[in-house]
């Protein structure tokens, strides 16, 4: 899934923008709105959105589906010289993936102070994994807000905790 982009859209905020649109697919899913994309060599390689619920997984959230589908469009395990996009701060499961993957860098838009991978106190993340945050902040907490706020007049569950991203 090798997607060449014109040069002069070579920015954070391009790539957080495909990772958004992959967060509103799965708003249109009824999942939880995350996105994210993995880029190589200024190339998309690999898109997703959560899919917990589709495919019944709590597992299945957006970083960990473009962490294998990029690993298996390049053929190793490894995403050294990748950059993973994504629109809400990884989880602690996330970033271990990340890690395992030994990930270049990672730019993520809003802070998850509930379930983020900082609220532990030991680094998870590869140490030579360069981070960016806080790119597109406004427009990917948005969404999320907006479908945990549709989700509480539709008498669903109160917070992020209790639904699997």
């Amino acid at each position: 899934m090798k997607e060449q982009v014109p040069k002069r859209f070579y920015s954070e905020e391009y790539f957080m923008n495909e990772a958004l649109k992959e967060a509103h697919k799965a708003l249109a899913k009824g999942e939880v709105p995350i996105g994210a994309v993995i880029v190589s060599n200024k190339t998309i390689i690999a898109r997703a959105h959560n899919l917990t619920e589709t495919l019944h997984d709590v597992t299945a959230h957006a970083e960990m589906q473009t962490i294998t589908a990029a690993a298996s469009f390049l053929g190793g395990k490894y995403l050294t010289e990748c950059v993973l996009y994504v629109t809400l701060e990884p989880c602690v499961m996330c970033a271990a993936a990340a890690a395992w993957a030994q990930i270049g860098k990672i730019v993520y838009a809003a802070d998850d102070e509930k379930r983020g991978y900082r609220m532990v106190a030991y680094p998870l993340l590869h140490p030579k994994t360069e981070v960016v945050s806080g790119i597109m902040a406004s427009e990917c907490s948005r969404i999320i807000k907006e479908f945990f706020k549709n989700r509480r007049k539709l008498g669903g569950t109160e917070s992020h905790e209790q639904i699997p991203r």
